[in-house]
């Protein structure tokens, strides 16, 4: 799991790109600071990768918790985190305008820490239920489980809206579903 080096970003100038289209001054000020620090954070890790996923064998055997709070600001390409970053720039206007600002950075908060704790019980589960140890030792990085938690939050305070999903038209509700199996199919890292 170590990022490529030495190329040109094309992942991340198009995620500039996009924001400069929305235009900075239309884009709420938690929801700005979330794409201003997970881009920062790529150009300039804390760590290495292999450093900052998290793992059940990291998590809980070696007891290495700080990964809770940087495995989903760190993305393993610029693809990863322009994909992420799109997706958290369109729930992010929508759902913060609605919460307010404090309420919303208070649930990126804890949808931060709480996706990688069942990041960690769901694989502790899988080397349990499979009696497959490669679970142990499987890490993560991105923010695609907050945004996944930001959809199911977005749906439930939009209800009613329809999604299209790979050219299919669902409802919001069903589509959050289907976009997370789709991704797992597109890029199963």
């Amino acid at each position: 799991m170590q990022r490529r080096q030495g190329r040109v970003n094309a992942g991340l100038l198009l995620l500039l790109y996009q924001i400069s289209q929305v235009g900075l001054q239309n884009i709420p000020p938690v929801t700005l600071g979330v794409l201003a620090l997970n881009v920062f954070l790529f150009l300039n890790p804390v760590r290495p990768l292999s450093e900052v996923c998290i793992s059940v064998n990291e998590a809980v055997y070696k007891k290495n918790w700080q990964r809770l709070l940087l495995s989903p600001l760190h993305h393993a390409d610029d693809w990863h985190l322009y994909y992420n970053m799109i997706s958290m720039l369109w729930k992010g206007i929508m759902l913060e305008k609605k919460l307010k600002s404090v309420w919303f950075a208070y649930i990126i908060a804890v949808f931060s820490v709480l996706i990688g704790v069942v990041y960690v019980v769901l694989e502790f589960l899988l080397v349990q239920i499979l009696d497959d140890p490669s679970y142990e030792m499987s890490c993560g990085v991105g923010f695609s489980g907050i945004l996944f938690a930001l959809k199911v939050l977005n749906n439930h305070y939009n209800p009613g809206r329809v999604s299209t999903v790979l050219g299919v038209r669902l409802s919001s509700k069903y589509a959050c579903w289907v976009e997370l199996v789709a991704i797992h199919l597109i890029a199963p890292g």
